[in-house]
């Protein structure tokens, strides 16, 4: 009895001290304790901190260069990994042969099961710089004995030779951050002239919506033709990159904006502001200090739909051949290798890259949803 009697006043005493952290929390702790009871949003979480995990060491997973084409290597099938010869543990793939079909002219690759190539963590191959800067030649996954470029093709090759899981981590990369360069650049855009159309009114105000309604009575789609058209094809990935991203964030903002201006001419009236007002706060700290925090279960909820959003039209431009294009590598300029038909029946395999995007868009929408209701702990 005293042992049960000690349990039932160590959970009282829990409790207060959970009362009274409640009390004394921020609301960013408040927001991170009630976005943890939203498993579906931790999950998704964790999700995207491994895709930007891949964003920073495509390079050491990539296990071939992915610009180092073979013709007659190309359109193999993926190959798998074998993790066990017999019962023993020894991943391990079969070797690739390939041979004229008598019939069809065709090349055509079959595994030999006879010759067995061993797969090894961490071993030495193409040379690459890490995050840029630091020189390395070290992979994740490689063959021992042979070059990764002739004998592992995890996810098959394209019609080029290329290694299709190489480019696959590449690609990642830029799809990955091209929308949070995107998503920036929309956000600043957006608070910063929808806080100042709805906070000053007027002539700014009348401006700044006559200038979004343009930008949205314009079609998406012819505008986005125009302008990519007008990027000079000898243009380097890095300037393509940009151009892009400043493309896909001329439109991205006007809708943030309406909504920022909207809340901010309701909000100009409050007390709060007219205590900043009187307390001798600029005009620009009242905005951003106190203004734009108010509504910050939208503006998340915003962002993480934009981020989507922003993926996918990087990905459909791509695809389209009005986004990135070769050498440059993205989600939308491997799937431009599906486009036909006869790919979905013929080479499945290179609708892969379609895969990480809905896997992506999935994420940040239930990542969005629990960051929403996060937002505003108190309700």
């Amino acid at each position: 009895m005293a042992e049960e009697t000690l349990t039932h006043r160590e959970i009282e005493i829990f409790e207060e001290q959970g009362d009274e952290r409640i009390y004394a929390a921020s609301q960013w702790q408040l927001m991170w304790w009630r976005l943890r009871k939203h498993r579906l949003a931790m999950v998704s979480g964790l999700v995207l901190i491994l895709f930007y995990g891949i964003v920073v060491g495509a390079d050491f997973l990539a296990t071939s260069n992915p610009r180092e084409s073979n013709a007659k290597r190309g359109l193999m099938k993926p190959q798998p990994v074998r993790w066990f010869d017999g019962w023993k543990l020894s991943p391990h793939v079969y070797a690739i042969k390939g041979k004229r079909d008598p019939r069809t002219f065709k090349r055509v690759y079959q595994a030999d099961p006879n010759q067995k190539l061993p797969v090894r963590f961490f071993v030495r191959g193409f040379e690459y710089k890490f995050l840029g800067f630091f020189p390395s030649n070290l992979h994740l996954l490689g063959v021992e004995g042979a070059r990764a470029e002739a004998t592992l093709f995890i996810l098959g090759t394209d019609l080029q030779g290329r290694d299709l899981w190489s480019r696959l981590m590449y690609g990642t990369r830029i799809s990955m951050t091209i929308g949070l360069v995107s998503v920036a650049l929309s956000l600043f855009l957006g608070l910063f002239l929808g806080g100042i159309s709805g906070f000053y009114g007027g002539w700014i105000d009348t401006l700044i919506q006559r200038i979004i309604e343009i930008l949205r009575s314009i079609p998406t789609i012819p505008l986005w033709m125009g302008l990519a058209a007008a990027v000079p094809k000898d243009w380097s990935v890095i300037k393509m990159y940009f151009a892009i991203t400043i493309i896909i964030s001329l439109i991205g903002w006007t809708e943030l904006a309406r909504v920022v201006r909207g809340r901010f001419l309701s909000l100009r009236e409050e007390d709060f502001v007219m205590a900043a007002e009187l307390a001798g706060a600029n005009r620009m700290r009242i905005i951003f200090r106190h203004m734009v925090p108010s509504f910050m279960s939208h503006i998340i909820a915003a962002t993480t739909l934009a981020l989507p959003a922003i993926i996918i039209a990087e990905t459909s431009l791509s695809f389209l051949g009005l986004g990135m294009r070769p050498p440059a590598i993205s989600w939308g300029v491997l799937l431009q290798a599906a486009q036909q038909v006869q790919a979905v029946a013929l080479t499945p395999w290179l609708l892969l890259p379609a895969i990480p995007v809905v896997i992506a868009v999935l994420a940040f929408n239930f990542l969005g949803d629990g960051l929403r209701d996060a937002a505003d702990p108190y309700g």
